[in-house]
């Protein structure tokens, strides 16, 4: 799914507006009933509402979803902050909840008064939009503070007030509304998506008000939120008459000495993706262990017990991974930097890998074009520098994809995938699970599955890092987020594919 700006939303808006064509307060009209029902399917019972709504159209909103609620015999209680103008559609929508429930507006220009609630209460955040600024202040901070410290489940209107759409200069004492849930207005914030946020948008669902899907369709952006229309038309189908050749050979150059697992990890990962041969090279102390563990691939071993030191066939296979488990002795990075510097075609590197480049940085642009790494936030900063935030990681990981010509997977929740020509690509499976020994491990073999059976580097990271983080939710039906470990998501790769498409193969 393409998403926009809060500026290009703006837009979006406005095109729908005039093409529709639709007036505004129809409009308002219109995402205020996609709000209330998103609303009540989420709390069905007649709980006491508050409802706190500002001079702006997200003040609008507020009030409008206050006047259909009370027509469906919510109690609610609606407050209207401002210090003395109004919006045009929210000053209509003032007037429409005076019109049919007089007491239920209280307004509020100076000083916040906070109202006396239940415990069992849910308040909503109406005061600001993603259009705001500014910090917080006066009657508006009063209200935020409130509703951060009333101990209520507290539901945010598009965003929670006070966070800013895109960058966000978050300190501890920023005045942001800590919300529980947010309905976002027909796309995420790009936001939604950073770490640094998380405690302030909650659990967020996007609620589509019917924006123009011309104007959507033509309005350009590099950002996109991967959710399974997307991989659907990615996966390729099996023909009946394939064979092991058809779906490639890959080679996973992982596990030094006690690290087998991280070689075992990622052989069963790529074989339960779909390739066709794996052979890993790996310190020949590990043979016993991988040969045992996943019959499946051939071993090959490498002339040192402990380490790696060469790989000399690696023109030979389909796809070729190297990292996980495979330490940094000096032999190891003298093979690395022999692969790069004779290798020509788009590889995976993982872990110590990428540990090795970070203590070598002349082996970045060795990097073959396209070719696919993948850091956790840790490994990134030792590669590219410190960030300040996820926003600063993002940008950073955007101009070294484009400067390296390669593709970045920044792994963590809602794993982004920077690629050459400055698309963004945000997941949307995965949980806190998986936050786990060789999880990452697991998604190596699962883009070298991938790039063996002849997806293109950039499909390989989307379907892989689609598969993979749905593998993971998919575990959780038998696991907790505390059990779960790698070989659980390993186990779960089939149905990730299965329930992907809706005629399993």
């Amino acid at each position: 799914m393409k998403f926009f700006s809060t500026t290009q939303i703006k837009e979006l808006d406005q095109y729908t507006i005039e093409h529709e064509p639709i007036s505004s307060i129809d409009l308002m009209e219109r995402a205020a009933d996609a709000l209330y029902w998103e609303f009540v399917g989420q709390f069905p019972y007649l709980q006491t509402i508050y409802i706190l709504a500002g001079p702006g159209n997200n003040g609008g909103d507020a009030l409008t979803m206050a006047r259909m609620l009370l027509q469906l015999g919510y109690p609610v209680s609606a407050y209207l902050l401002h210090t003395g103008g109004l919006s045009d559609d929210c000053e209509i929508n003032r007037k429409r909840l005076l019109e049919r429930f007089p007491t239920a507006l209280t307004e509020i220009e100076n000083e916040f008064i906070a109202p006396s609630i239940k415990e069992d209460s849910i308040l909503i955040d109406g005061l600001f939009g993603s259009g705001l600024s500014r910090p917080l202040t006066g009657i508006y901070a009063q209200a935020v503070e409130w509703l951060n410290g009333s101990g209520c489940k507290v539901v945010a209107i598009d965003i929670p007030s006070g966070l800013h759409g895109e960058e966000n200069a978050i300190d501890d004492s920023s005045i942001i509304v800590r919300a529980d849930y947010t309905l976002s207005i027909q796309f995420p914030k790009l936001s939604f998506l950073l770490p640094e946020n998380a405690k302030y948008v909650g659990n967020w669902r996007t609620v589509d008000i019917g924006l123009h899907p011309k104007a959507i369709e033509i309005t350009k952006s590099n950002l996109f939120y991967l959710e399974q229309n997307d991989i659907v038309p990615l996966l390729k189908e099996r023909q009946k008459f394939s064979h092991k050749g058809t779906f490639g050979h890959v080679c996973i150059a992982a596990g030094s000495l006690d690290m087998a697992g991280a070689a075992v990890l990622s052989a069963r990962a790529a074989l339960r993706t779909g390739a066709g041969l794996v052979t890993v090279h790996s310190a020949a102390a590990n043979r016993i262990i991988v040969q045992s563990v996943v019959p499946e691939a051939i071993f090959q071993s490498d002339k040192a017990d402990n380490f790696i030191t060469e790989i000399e066939t690696f023109e030979t296979y389909n796809a070729v991974a190297i990292g996980p488990g495979i330490g940094k002795d000096a032999e190891t990075v003298e093979m690395l930097h022999h692969f790069l510097k004779n290798y020509n075609k788009p590889c995976i590197l993982d872990a110590d890998a990428l540990n090795i480049i970070s203590q070598n940085k002349e082996l970045l642009p060795l990097i073959p074009r396209n070719s696919i790494i993948t850091p956790h936030p840790k490994e990134f900063e030792r590669l590219f520098g410190k960030c300040n935030s996820g926003y600063d990681r993002m940008i950073k990981a955007s101009e070294y994809a484009r400067e390296l010509k390669i593709i970045i997977i920044l792994k963590g929740a809602n794993t982004l995938i920077a690629t050459p020509d400055g698309e963004l690509y945000f997941n949307s499976t995965g949980n806190s699970g998986m936050a786990t020994a060789g999880s990452g491990d697991v998604l190596t073999g699962m883009l070298a599955g991938l790039m063996a059976q002849a997806y293109t580097p950039i499909d390989a990271a989307k379907v892989g890092v689609y598969l993979h983080g749905l593998a993971g939710d998919l575990a959780l039906k038998n696991q907790s987020t505390e059990s779960l470990i790698a070989g659980d998501i390993i186990e779960n790769i089939g149905k990730a594919y299965n329930s992907t498409q809706s005629t399993p193969r």
